[in-house]
């Protein structure tokens, strides 16, 4: 059996020390904003990034990988015979890097690279990479690492508060008119992933009633919440996530948890205050 290296892409938001340990290797999409192009947690702190962002009128773009990057990265690879590459990529929905990889593979060697869309972003997207990274050290078969892959895409459920609207007007999701209405009257949207595109869930009046909507929606759609490990990604508030935990770890007995801030690629597009919670359906 060929050796298994695996790579994911920085919107999976995982720490630095979980990717160590499972030897996961990173394409990093890049961050722009006044004037300097980064790299979140290689080149700029989710801290940092959301100081950055507080600044009246400040605007974060994105990058993605380059087929140039993507090309040579894997023709390294592929120069050890015994190596296959397994490449879990942030959704197609949101950034053009699966579809940048699927190019790059062709080019180079579409029977040992496999490229698949997570559909997932943030944590959610990072619970999938982290699961696959368990069974590479498990010494699955590469067979094996992708239906353990394909599992978690097909029963991650991610949903997430927006801070505020703000980040909403500028990345032209609502109007200016709409933004200001949201934050006068202190609604919170709420919102999920489905198809890998952020789509609206329902709006709630504060920020108490919104993590209460999470737990409800967490025990419809949630299965063997108790066992299973429970995704929390926040930007700039670690406060709010460890609440969300005790709620959850109060409701649910849940005891596992992978929380992690949201870097400055996921971050230039949800702001300051975001909060979401990632777990598995049935």
């Amino acid at each position: 059996m060929g050796r298994i290296m695996l790579y994911a892409d920085n919107a999976c938001d995982l720490d630095k020390d979980v990717l160590d340990k499972y030897e996961i290797k990173l394409f990093y999409m890049t961050t722009m904003i006044k004037g300097r192009t980064y790299m979140d947690r290689l080149t700029i702190s989710p801290p940092e990034f959301y100081q950055l962002l507080e600044e009246p009128g400040v605007v974060a773009t994105t990058s993605q990988v380059n087929i140039a990057t993507m090309q040579r990265e894997f023709e390294e690879a592929m120069q050890d015979s015994d190596v296959e590459v397994i490449y879990v990529a942030f959704s197609s929905g949101l950034s053009g890097t699966y579809q940048t990889a699927c190019i790059a593979r062709d080019m180079v060697n579409s029977e040992r690279i496999t490229v698949i869309d997570s559909r997932s972003a943030s944590v959610g997207y990072g619970l999938t990479v982290l699961r696959a990274g368990q069974a590479v050290a498990a010494n699955r078969s590469k067979e094996e690492v992708i239906a353990e892959i394909y599992d978690n895409i097909n029963r991650m459920q991610h949903i997430f508060i927006v801070g505020n609207f703000e980040m909403l007007k500028r990345g032209g999701r609502v109007n200016s008119a709409v933004a200001m209405i949201g934050d006068l009257l202190n609604i919170k949207l709420i919102l999920q992933i489905k198809d890998g595109k952020i789509v609206p869930l329902e709006k709630a009046h504060g920020l108490k009633k919104a993590q209460k909507r999470f737990l409800d929606i967490m025990e419809q759609r949630g299965y063997d919440l108790k066992n299973q490990t429970i995704g929390i990604s926040y930007s700039y508030d670690l406060e709010g996530a460890l609440e969300v935990k005790r709620l959850v770890q109060e409701r649910f007995g849940s005891t596992e948890f992978i929380i992690s801030e949201i870097g400055a690629l996921i971050g230039a597009h949800v702001g300051a205050g975001t909060c979401a919670i990632f777990f598995l359906t049935r």
